[in-house]
């Protein structure tokens, strides 16, 4: 065997390991818009599903309290006045052992809030007094929303939806 035949066979030659470098950089450099893509819309299921559990909550509190099984205060127009009332829950006017009716086991996060934020406080909230296009906090919670600026893949920002 000649000597160059013996350094043919040892390994790679430089040119064949730029050219799987490159090859395997733009398979790469493909694949990271997709799993961006990904985490967004595993984030987008959270914050819909988050939603709609609250939004179901205080309905449900709501319902409750025009039903005369939650003590409605004078003035008082049957929503929650926090989120951790759903979760910590209130005594059933209708129960003879005056149980308490949980709507919620704990407050679920948006996915897009801060991670130093708490639960409730991840959440935009809108009292029944404010109007829709303009939501603020008032004396009762209304509804939820997001708090996020970013806009969703659908091209609504998430404080919208």
């Amino acid at each position: 065997m000649t000597p160059l035949s013996l350094r043919r066979r040892g390994g790679f030659t430089l040119i064949e390991l730029i050219t799987a470098v490159a090859i395997l950089a733009l398979l790469a450099s493909i694949a990271m818009p997709f799993a961006d893509m990904a985490i967004q819309r595993k984030k987008e299921d959270e914050l819909r599903h988050s939603l709609r559990v609250i939004r179901d909550a205080i309905d449900e509190y709501y319902r409750a309290t025009q039903d005369g099984r939650i003590q409605r205060a004078m003035g008082s127009n049957g929503y929650p006045k926090t989120l951790q009332v759903l979760v910590e829950g209130i005594e059933d006017q209708q129960s003879p052992t005056k149980s308490r009716i949980y709507f919620l086991r704990r407050i679920p996060r948006d996915p897009f809030a801060p991670a130093e934020l708490d639960a409730e406080e991840s959440w935009g909230k809108r009292s029944y007094a404010s109007p829709p296009d303009d939501p603020r906090e008032g004396d009762d919670v209304y509804d939820v929303y997001s708090r996020s600026k970013k806009v969703g893949l659908n091209g609504i920002p998430y404080n919208q939806w």
